[in-house]
């Protein structure tokens, strides 16, 4: 099953380029959702030769909530409050993009000395997980909507799955899990923060919070 895990390698990293490179959020949402797609075949793929109900189920289960439902309230929220894009991100379309091929090599680099670690599935896997997290990482930074933040957030937690993943030998899903439920409840809590500030201000531009004076 490697070269399925290698195209799925990269896609993802096409995934986290187009996430970069665009500043629509309805395409930010789509493309983390078709992320949480792609990883819930990674476990599949890598454990082919030993598949359970268990594993199947909680697959199922990653994807449904990371690829449905997740979206699903992220998009509502972007209809509640109006946005369709980032406005004048602290960094550029064209600069992100470039930072974000910067950051593949450092994850090439940094994932050599990690692959004669891992299973050794794919040699592409360690990399990409890096990858992702570093993107995520550079969203949440690099752009002022609480949306878009809270979407790195997600990224960068679907590069810690696939990390995860990549190093679990007997229970690879178990740990992710427990991240899994984490990261539901900090969408939630993130939903209602920016309910709360949309509803009290004119805009969700995180860097004009900074302004506010007693």
């Amino acid at each position: 099953m490697e070269p399925w895990l290698d195209v799925i390698a990269v896609l993802l990293i096409l995934a986290n380029l187009r996430l970069l490179g665009t500043s629509r959020l309805s395409v930010c949402i789509q493309t983390v959702a078709a992320q949480a797609l792609l990883l819930g075949a990674v476990p599949l793929l890598m454990h082919a030769d030993e598949l359970s109900a268990r594993l199947i189920a909680i697959a199922a289960v990653y994807t449904v909530i990371k690829a449905i439902v997740l979206p699903w309230l992220l998009r509502r929220a972007a209809r509640e409050l109006g946005g369709t894009r980032e406005v004048e991100p602290f960094i550029g379309l064209t600069l992100s993009l470039l930072v974000g091929m910067g950051l593949f090599g450092v994850s090439l680099f940094l994932a050599g000395p990690l692959k004669r670690a891992g299973q050794g599935h794919s040699g592409l896997l360690i990399p990409v997980a890096l990858f992702t997290i570093m993107v995520g990482l550079l969203v949440i930074i690099s752009r002022k909507k609480a949306i878009t933040q809270v979407v790195g957030y997600l990224v960068m937690e679907n590069g810690i799955y696939v990390f995860g993943v990549a190093f679990a030998v007997q229970e690879p899903l178990l740990v992710e899990m427990g991240v899994l439920l984490d990261v539901l409840a900090a969408v939630f809590v993130m939903g209602l923060t920016i309910y709360h500030i949309s509803r009290e201000f004119d805009h969700i531009d995180t860097d004009r919070l900074s302004t506010l004076k007693d």
